[in-house]
């Protein structure tokens, strides 16, 4: 007997540590000390000695059950940019510039070339979000999970000086709130998601006119990130205010944690583009209305709050981001809360 008689492929794991090293050698940054392949990854904060009083800003998160597309599509190379957005979208929001990467990947067996895939996805993330990959896991649990099945999960540290901090402290009635498109559904409400449509090779491999691609397509879209439409917004200028990455919970749990005591939220729906894949979805489910506020990002996947003056220039800069952004509403006195209308 041995350890790959119990279902663990040692030999799998040093193959896949090799498949992945191009890609993670793609996210190094500067402040990169040693390579892959250690116990731990080291990151040099050297380079952040002119900021007054530097803070650490961690997130952790994970794909939910987006993963089960990519089982059904045997699509793994985008998973990735999910689990990093999730984690960097959420730093950002603080003000945080994302520094590095950590990913965790359980599967039921290690498929070197299918672990590779995963991580080419995470790698895109990192770099489109300017964070080094600087380590990871790869577990094997056999007779936990079935062997083509995995998760994913990752963990983002960032740094931003104090004084710079996004917290809402400074948000005042008539503050503008600005949204940034989402991508489509992103990383939540999978659960929901994988009850109304048939996720079957066959179900998700429908074009649908509506979408104008396959529903499969449509549904496994990479999470937007937002950390370059913020970084703009700042080089040029802007005060964020207030920040919410749009996740589960939607607007209804989301909003209200960029707020402080006193303030609320008017959103207007009309004031942006819904991607036909949320109405496909509340057609199809028969879903209420405010039930799909409450689940999914319904096209805008973060929002941010400025002053009216900053309104011009922060739409500008978000769009040389490549970002396409709305004015979706105010801050009024009252309250802390959101209302739709």
């Amino acid at each position: 007997m041995d350890y790959r008689s119990s279902g663990v492929d040692i030999e799998a794991g040093y193959r896949s540590v090799e498949l992945i090293k191009e890609f993670v050698k793609e996210t190094r940054r500067s402040e990169v000390i040693g390579g892959l392949g250690g116990f731990a990854g080291a990151f040099s904060m050297a380079g952040f000695k002119n900021m007054e009083d530097p803070v650490l800003v961690s997130g952790t998160d994970g794909c939910g059950t987006k993963v089960k597309l990519a089982f059904v599509m045997d699509k793994h190379d985008t998973i990735g940019i999910d689990a990093v957005a999730m984690c960097v979208n959420d730093i950002i929001c603080g003000g945080a510039e994302p520094l590095f990467f950590l990913d965790y990947i359980a599967c039921g067996k290690n498929r070197p070339e299918k672990i590779a895939s995963i991580v080419k996805g995470v790698a895109e993330g990192c770099r489109q979000a300017g964070c080094a990959l600087v380590g990871g896991e790869t577990a094997e649990h056999p007779g936990l999970m079935e062997e083509d099945e995995y998760d994913l999960a990752g963990f983002a540290v960032g740094i931003v000086d104090r004084a710079k901090i996004i917290d809402g402290s400074t948000l005042c009635e008539g503050n503008v709130l600005i949204g940034l498109a989402s991508t489509g559904v992103h990383s939540n409400g999978f659960s929901l998601v994988r009850k109304i449509f048939d996720i079957t090779p066959e179900g998700l491999d429908t074009y649908v006119d509506m979408l104008s691609d396959t529903l499969g397509n449509t549904l496994l879209a990479p999470t937007r990130i937002y950390v370059n439409a913020l970084k703009s917004a700042a080089e040029a200028g802007v005060g964020i205010k207030a920040c919410s990455h749009i996740t589960g919970g939607g607007f209804y749990e989301n909003v209200p944690r960029m707020l402080k005591d006193g303030t609320h939220a008017v959103i207007r729906k009309d004031s942006y583009e819904i991607p036909p894949i949320f109405k496909l979805m509340k057609e199809k489910g028969g879903l209420d209305e405010d039930m799909m506020y409450n689940t999914f990002n319904m096209g805008i996947g973060m929002v941010t709050a400025v002053s009216s003056g900053d309104v011009k220039k922060a739409v500008e800069a978000f769009t040389a981001a490549g970002d396409r952004a709305y004015i979706i509403g105010e801050i009024k006195a009252g309250e802390k809360g959101v209302t739709l209308l």
